[in-house]
């Protein structure tokens, strides 16, 4: 089986946000976002915490890059479209090639939340991954009782398909999961 390179997007922006590949620079700032967060991420991912550093970003840069080099998956940032200021971030991630889907991820830092910027970015990153990568579907996985996902996967345009039974380990706790998804149809060209 081939393994294609999927190339960095250059231009995925709506003005307010925009998605782009992780660099060198980014780990302090990526990192300082995931600490400020920890009450709200944190309480849905296992690693935001106020003690992230610099070193665990920059190790998670560069294993998103090998990642997506052999296209398992595509993480960018995402950074305010006038002053780059890091909001958070957004991946495509679990690819399965023989089915052609993947699952969405996204965190918005929490002096950022609430303005849309998840909703915006994901968006950006469906079209993407429909237009260019050519997936047929995107699922978003979220806790059940994780409200605000919830209305970022419905903002997105993602449609309810129903609730996952003990699907997502948090903080050493199985918890059911709300699954949504956006096909190419969802999407028109």
């Amino acid at each position: 089986m081939k393994i294609e390179s999927i190339p960095y997007p250059h231009d995925l922006t709506d003005g307010v946000v925009s998605l782009r590949r992780y660099r060198d620079s980014d780990p302090s700032e990526l990192a300082a976002a995931i600490s400020e967060s920890e009450a709200t991420v944190g309480r849905w991912m296992n690693w935001a915490s106020a003690d992230y550093r610099a070193e665990m970003a920059m190790d998670w840069i560069r294993f998103s890059e090998k990642a997506w080099a052999i296209g398992d998956s595509f993480d960018m940032l995402i950074v305010d479209a006038r002053s780059d200021r890091c909001l958070g971030s957004i991946g495509l991630n679990q690819r399965n090639r023989e089915n052609n889907f993947a699952n969405l991820g996204y965190w918005v830092r929490q002096s950022a939340q609430g303005k849309g910027v998840a909703s915006r970015a994901g968006k950006l990153a469906i079209e993407w991954a429909l237009w260019r990568v050519g997936l047929s579907r995107i699922e978003i996985v979220v806790a059940q009782d994780n409200s605000a996902s919830r209305r970022a996967a419905e903002q997105i345009g993602a449609q309810f398909e129903g609730v996952l039974r003990k699907r997502l380990m948090i903080r050493g706790a199985l918890v059911d999961a709300a699954m949504y998804a956006v096909v190419a149809g969802d999407y028109p060209r």
